[in-house]
């Protein structure tokens, strides 16, 4: 029996252009995570009992915002590209070159979490709560906006699924894994922290719950997706992607057993103070 690959379909990047200005499927995506976001948080600050505001919203969307573009950047060159840096330090600010990383996107994130609790008077975990199902929905389009480019494909495979992509020179049969991530860090992450984050009141878990759910996928799938060419494997069979996540993974579920035993000793104290 002859194995024969997926042809990957023909999509133009480019949905549609007016002179120089062009709008890409990958940015479209984008704009959708964004809005999700904002449709979202606005729904759950209407519930919050006063504790959330629209305008607060707004404030700590924007924050994010910058905290995803600069970390995002500044991780990609530090962890991907440093030697390419050191011999070009402008390399840093040319983002029209493409080139963004989820793991320093994150470290914008949580910079910009720091900020904003502070300007707010509210606690970091606290926000990080209120942000962490907002994120996964963002994190699923942008893979589908890197499938729709044909980039980032995974290693080379005879599965029924394997697909050959445009952008490869070697033309192979390749694990489509941004498909991959879109499912796990998309669909099934959002729902584990959507299912935490109602059920649970115990500070620090739906944070948490993201930070080890995301961690994980993401380990899980680079056994899938093809490393760097320029970085290939870092340690035998280990990738940056996996180096990064594991952090996530032993911090998240750090977070996640804190805040089950910080909110159960709170609960005991009120159940004492009630007894006298």
């Amino acid at each position: 029996m002859t194995f024969a690959a997926i042809q990957f379909p023909q999509i133009d990047p480019i949905i549609f252009s007016v002179g120089p200005v062009a709008l890409r499927w990958y940015g479209l995506m984008y704009l959708i995570g964004f809005i999700f976001a904002m449709v979202y948080a606005n729904k759950a600050a209407d519930k919050s009992n006063g504790v959330w505001s629209r305008d607060q919203v707004s404030d700590l969307l924007f924050y994010g915002f910058l905290g995803v573009i600069v970390g995002g950047r500044v991780g990609y060159v530090l962890f991907y590209n440093f030697d390419y840096f050191l011999s070009d330090p402008l390399y840093l600010f040319k983002i029209w070159t493409g080139g963004m990383s989820f793991h320093g996107g994150l470290l914008g994130v949580l910079t910009a979490i720091l900020l904003f609790a502070r300007k707010e008077k509210k606690s970091f975990l606290q926000v990080g709560d209120f942000v962490a199902p907002l994120v996964p929905f963002g994190l699923g389009a942008g893979r589908v906006g890197n499938f729709i480019n044909a980039e980032l494909w995974g290693r080379e495979t005879d599965v029924s699924w394997a697909m050959v992509f445009p952008s490869d020179p070697l033309g192979l049969a390749r694990h489509p894994s941004q498909l991959y991530e879109f499912f796990l860090e998309g669909v099934v992450l959002f729902f584990m922290v959507y299912f935490v984050n109602k059920h649970t009141k115990a500070t620090g878990v739906a944070g948490g719950t993201f930070l080890a759910g995301y961690g994980a996928f993401r380990f899980i799938v680079e056994f899938f997706r093809e490393p760097d060419a320029h970085l290939g494997f870092i340690f035998s069979f280990i990738s940056m992607g996996q180096i990064l996540s594991l952090p996530m993974v032993i911090g998240g579920l750090a977070l996640i057993i804190w805040g089950l035993n910080q909110h159960s000793n709170e609960t005991s104290n009120k159940q004492t103070k009630g007894a006298h």
